[in-house]
């Protein structure tokens, strides 16, 4: 597979007259959408099947989404039908690519517009066309809203728009290759997520092994009496979170000074199962009313709500965290960075799950996180653990960033390959 345009061109080329195509082969025509659309606006079949316009797929059966809408219920009398070989697109979601070629029939809701191609083999041409930053951009400057995120595209003025219009054969000939080369590139993109995948796996199993377990496979082990913990190294320690840590407690107005000035956490500001955090922002920026809790540099912050999604992490600046937070001090016996790893492991995400069960809101309270067992290896041998997750992590890590980078490549080469053939800058 090429990645790179080592394509040959059309012999000659011309003005298209239409500034967001530029120059197209010498051959190609171009024409108003008016000249190659009708506005599909058949209505009373409710029986048909659901079908939904996605922006990385196109056109789907609505049983394909896993989060879809219920609309049982609904009444879809004035429910729009498709037809295979139709496009169909969202008014409201066109700047975003929301368009496709349909391979059902079946109909969708109203706020959609369907376009009955009058030559159904431009169909899947269009398909590919038409989900191109390059058309979606040429789009949007005929769409109308409050903001551009509002933006909508009325059939009235999708007419108006020029496309180009290549000759019968070229069109089968870039069907042909990009059905071929874009199925080759989502195989490879397909590749690289699964090892993206695989990796984040290997990381969390080498955790959880490392902080439940040792580094010394042949050290004795002893039985915990806890079903989620079993087996740990003879020499540690099981003790009460209690025992070992403290939760801070007092609030502090985040509308004040010094504080508004402050860095402000809050769950979604943390990367679930990493320790991560995404962004930081302060308590005036976040336009915080009610009150936080202090964090000094080095304290660790987790998050008592939705358990199951194991958000905590290091603070590295003094900073407010929220409400829904607890700010955690170790006592001598644990380093603050294993027990955020320890957190991040089902040995203390189970019984955090099971005590947020009992609750109407699903969150851990004080009480029951004081009874949670941890496991306590001598410092020094956290210490080690700690050492090779570092060294571990950067090894695995080096490898994900690096295969991302090649993922945004092949994304980017995917994109820029169809649009290149689609509007004639390179022959197939």
């Amino acid at each position: 597979m090429k990645t790179s345009f080592q394509y040959p061109k059309y012999d000659t080329y011309k003005d298209s007259g239409v500034p967001w195509l530029g120059d197209i082969p010498e051959h190609w025509n171009v024409t108003r959408n008016l000249g190659l659309f009708k506005e599909r606006k058949e209505i009373n079949q409710p029986e048909m099947e659901l079908l939904a316009v996605t922006i990385k797929r196109g056109v789907i059966k609505q049983s394909e989404i896993t989060t879809k809408k219920d609309s049982s219920n609904d009444d879809k009398s004035k429910y729009k039908v498709v037809r295979r070989g139709d496009l169909a697109y969202n008014k409201m979601r066109m700047w975003q690519g929301a368009i496709g070629e349909s391979k059902y029939d079946g109909i969708v809701s109203p706020a959609y517009i369907i376009l009955n191609t009058k030559n159904k083999l431009y169909s899947r041409y269009f398909h590919y066309l038409y989900r191109t930053g390059l058309f979606i951009k040429e789009a949007n400057r005929h769409s109308y809203g409050l903001c551009d995120d509002m933006n909508s595209l009325r059939y009235e003025d999708f007419k108006t728009i020029y496309s180009p219009a290549p000759p019968e054969q070229d069109v089968s000939r870039i069907i042909d290759f990009l059905d071929l080369k874009t199925a080759e590139i989502d195989a490879a993109i397909a590749k690289k997520q699964e090892l993206i995948q695989l990796l984040n796996e290997q990381k969390a199993i080498l955790l959880n092994r490392a902080v439940t377990k040792g580094l010394n496979p042949d050290v004795k082990m002893k039985d915990t009496g806890i079903a989620w913990l079993g087996e740990v190294p003879e020499h540690w320690e099981v003790r009460r979170f209690k025992y070992c840590a403290r939760v801070t407690s007092g609030q502090v107005d985040p509308r004040k000074e010094p504080h508004a000035s402050l860095t402000l956490i809050a769950p979604n500001h943390i990367e679930s199962s990493t320790g991560k955090i995404l962004k930081l922002e302060t308590a005036k920026e976040q336009g915080a009313d009610s009150g936080k809790y202090l964090v000094e540099q080095g304290d660790l912050i987790y998050s008592k709500i939705r358990p199951a999604l194991r958000k905590a992490c290091i603070s590295p600046v003094k900073a407010l965290c929220s409400a829904d937070m607890y700010v955690l001090k170790t006592k001598s016996c644990l380093r603050q960075r294993f027990l955020l790893w320890f957190i991040m492991t089902n040995a203390f995400t189970t019984p955090a799950i099971n005590a947020a069960m009992r609750v109407a809101m699903p969150k851990v309270n004080r009480e029951a996180l004081g009874d949670f067992p941890l496991l306590i290896a001598p410092l020094k041998e956290q210490d080690e653990i700690l050492e090779y997750i570092d060294n571990e992590f950067h090894r695995i890590d080096e490898i994900v960033n690096s295969t991302k980078k090649s993922l945004v490549k092949l994304q980017e080469f995917k994109q820029t390959l169809i649009t290149h053939t689609t509007t004639g800058k390179i022959k197939v």
